[in-house]
């Protein structure tokens, strides 16, 4: 997908509970399967892939597959966890799928059965994936209301500011906006100081670095949309790439000299 259509994806996606009653199809599953070994490959988090998750679920209805997101217990794989399991939310909802980030509205324990983690891994969240309904069901439409009565803008995420957000900042702040979270709580914390931005959560070893790692991600495709590439380093600090600019050596001073024999 190019960064245009995760953007696209951002304004579509929004958390499904009810699902119709016809299960994916195989080329769907070895799509996503495909997506979930790419970020295996490259986060320190591990995606599985559930064919059949409605054992696991009493308030969702339907047929839907699930993305079991587990590892040790660390920030960095829970921050992994949040990113990664993006990526993979926004291209299902850009190519017409509806997904949910799940973090304890399921039956944990059967998750663990259905994955037979080893000691020392666990389970930090699911993705439900599956074919949405037209219209939304009555316990969607509950938690939509009660989840959205006061939406947290990103001026109100930041700690500190000690100067204006340049534009393309700005921009990409509006789509941290957007980033699904816990019960909507939007709980990572902003700093601009310096010239550097950078995020934390106040809990590091909890769910919200899940979320700090989905802002992440959201901030990141806005930057590259007004054509800014960096990069998030350890300590959570964005850090732009700079375009190197290559030099060549200056040959006319040689050609002289040798003109000059």
């Amino acid at each position: 997908m190019t960064n245009e259509e995760y953007i696209k994806a951002i304004d579509m996606r929004r958390s499904r509970r009810a699902y119709t009653s016809k299960p994916l199809s195989e080329d769907i599953k070895n799509v996503i399967k495909e997506m979930v070994d790419a970020v295996n490959q490259i986060s320190e988090a591990d995606f599985t892939f559930v064919d059949d998750a409605t054992p696991a679920f009493k308030l969702f209805t339907g047929k839907f597959s699930m993305i079991v997101i587990s590892g040790n217990d660390t920030q960095k794989g829970r921050e992994d966890a949040g990113f990664y399991g993006e990526s993979i939310v926004l291209q299902c909802v850009y190519h017409g799928l509806a997904t949910c980030w799940v973090g304890g509205t399921y039956n944990e324990n059967k998750a663990y059965e259905m994955l037979k983690l080893p000691k020392g891994k666990r389970i930090y969240c699911v993705i439900t994936v599956g074919y949405e309904k037209d219209r939304l069901s009555v316990v969607e439409r509950t938690m939509y209301n009660a989840m959205h009565k006061k939406n947290k803008s990103y001026q109100d995420m930041f700690e500190a500011c000690d100067e204006k957000l340049p534009d393309a900042y700005a921009y990409a702040m509006s789509l941290v906006e957007k980033a699904p979270s816990d019960v909507n709580s939007r709980p990572v914390k902003f700093r601009y100081e310096n010239g550097v931005l950078s995020a934390h959560v106040e809990e590091p070893y909890s769910d919200k670095s899940i979320d700090c790692g989905i802002a992440k991600l959201h901030f990141l495709l806005g930057a590259r949309a007004k054509e800014i590439n960096g990069h998030w380093n350890a300590k959570n600090e964005f850090e732009e790439i700079k375009a190197s600019i290559l030099k060549f050596e200056n040959k006319s001073s040689d050609k002289e000299e040798n003109k000059n024999e």
